[in-house]
């Protein structure tokens, strides 16, 4: 991303560390610019939602917004302790925060474990504090979960698709599996980047290991 070249620090910092940050919400879009439909507020009844982190968030979140059952997506960023960062704090890496994509979805109409699917296939999640050329905290591998179904299926797939990059060669799987900590929405222009930005970067990149878990819609 903009920042992809500094160095940052590869370690989070704990809470007593991290930038103060602000009360205040940062301004945000209201609406998805491919869809239309509102970022922000209740999900709606039925539908589930959970966070991914998985290198630059602006990759990651076109792959889900194409995905036929989701919703909406927005960008924003979890994990951390300050509250309300803006991007250049946490591209200082003194926030705790990574990059993730927020997806709502119909689980009527795709499940989570196809969502799991698209999640391992579409990074490298064996790296560490990085993806491709993007180094620091807010690039690790994450899963954030809103329910212990959810939880549980993350955990299940991630333990088969680690043995299948394992026997293509690949270093231990270093995603990190929670449940979903405060998000904080990301400033408007981050939002749906890639659709308003076609030619922009996007930093998304696999093992080219199949995953075999989740092949259903």
């Amino acid at each position: 991303m903009l920042e992809m070249f500094a160095r940052k620090p590869t370690e989070i910092p704990n809470a007593a560390d991290a930038l103060p940050g602000r009360a205040q919400a940062l301004p945000t879009a209201d609406t998805h610019f491919v869809n239309g439909r509102p970022l922000q507020g209740d999900v709606p009844d039925g539908y589930e939602n959970a966070l991914f982190g998985m290198g630059c968030f602006w990759g990651a979140e076109r792959i889900f917004w194409q995905l036929p059952g989701v919703w909406v997506t927005s960008v924003g960023y979890a994990g951390g302790s300050t509250p309300n960062a803006t991007y250049q704090e946490v591209c200082s890496g003194q926030t705790g925060h990574n990059e993730v994509v927020r997806v709502v979805y119909d689980p009527n109409s795709v499940s989570f474990e196809r969502l799991l699917q698209v999640f391992w296939q579409g990074h490298d999640p064996t790296l560490g504090m990085r993806q491709g050329n993007d180094r620091g905290t807010q690039y690790r591998s994450g899963v954030y979960t809103t329910t212990q179904a959810q939880f549980d299926l993350a955990k299940a797939s991630g333990a088969v698709y680690g043995e299948r990059l394992h026997a293509a060669g690949h270093g231990g799987i270093t995603t990190e599996i929670l449940p979903q900590p405060e998000y904080y929405f990301a400033e408007e222009y981050h939002q749906q980047y890639l659709a308003k930005n076609p030619g922009g970067y996007c930093g998304i990149g696999g093992t080219g290991v199949a995953c075999p878990v989740g092949t259903e819609a």
